[in-house]
């Protein structure tokens, strides 16, 4: 019998793409073809003697949050030079690097895990990478300097809980853009088969009750909400929220 294994593992393991992280951005973008078909999921067996290519335009970021960033930032017009940026939830580093290639000055770049990040980015002498810390206990004493771009993609929390201390490092006209993932801030009853939320209604409503939570905090005004261009790893419809501080 020909031994099997998951696609994503053997794109990296034949030097196709740099991480898991990275072949499962290329899966979910429609551009790994294995002998003549698209491979729609990154879990998918083949063969290991498959033929395996890569088809279509380069994935241009280290993950899939880099498409859902990049989106916000042209349908907002923001203006991103020169900017000392707090990443949260960096992970892989798509975000921080979106935020590099608009002109940021630096990243703090804040991840609760480790191992993550990307290679080429840990080499970024505009990148100040804070492993194995939460987002929830940041302070002037790990960011010693007011920033003025705050970005965020965490899961497993509401951004309720996960921004107060962020906010507190904040200087006057920091900008603001956070994913809402909704089966993270509505509450298990409202969470379908694997985990995905369905409800447009319930979308709607916890992107309504983020936005009225963030337009009543001192100094924070929101600027819009619109759709992720692309779905959440998991199938979840998700969010992103733009707001300054005065």
């Amino acid at each position: 019998m020909t031994a099997k294994a998951r696609i994503d593992t053997v794109l990296v393991a034949r030097g196709l793409v740099s991480s898991r992280t990275r072949a499962r951005a290329e899966i979910t973008a429609g551009h790994v073809w294995c002998d003549g078909a698209p491979v729609g999921k990154p879990a998918t067996h083949i063969k290991v003697d498959a033929h395996v290519e890569l088809r279509g335009e380069a994935f241009p970021w280290v993950s899939r949050a880099g498409v859902k960033l990049d989106h916000a930032l042209t349908h907002f017009r923001f203006d991103l030079r020169q900017r000392v940026a707090l990443d949260l939830g960096a992970s892989t580093g798509g975000f921080t690097q979106v935020a590099l290639a608009h002109g940021v000055s630096k990243v703090y770049a804040v991840d609760v895990g480790k191992a993550q990040f990307h290679e080429t980015l840990r080499r970024e002498p505009r990148v100040v990478l804070l492993e194995k810390v939460n987002a929830r206990t940041l302070s002037s004493e790990l960011i010693p300097e007011p920033v003025d771009l705050i970005l965020c993609d965490v899961s497993f929390i509401s951004l309720r809980k996960v921004l107060p201390p962020a906010f507190a490092l904040a200087s006057p006209g920091a900008l603001l853009i956070a994913l809402i993932k909704p089966q993270f801030e509505a509450g298990p009853k409202a969470l379908g088969k694997g985990g995905v939320v369905r409800d447009p209604l319930v979308h709607q409503q916890v992107c309504h009750d983020i936005e009225h939570w963030l337009g009543a905090l001192p100094d924070w005004s929101v600027i819009g909400v619109i759709e992720s261009p692309i779905l959440g790893s998991g199938g979840n419809k998700e969010f992103l929220i733009a707001a300054q501080k005065a």
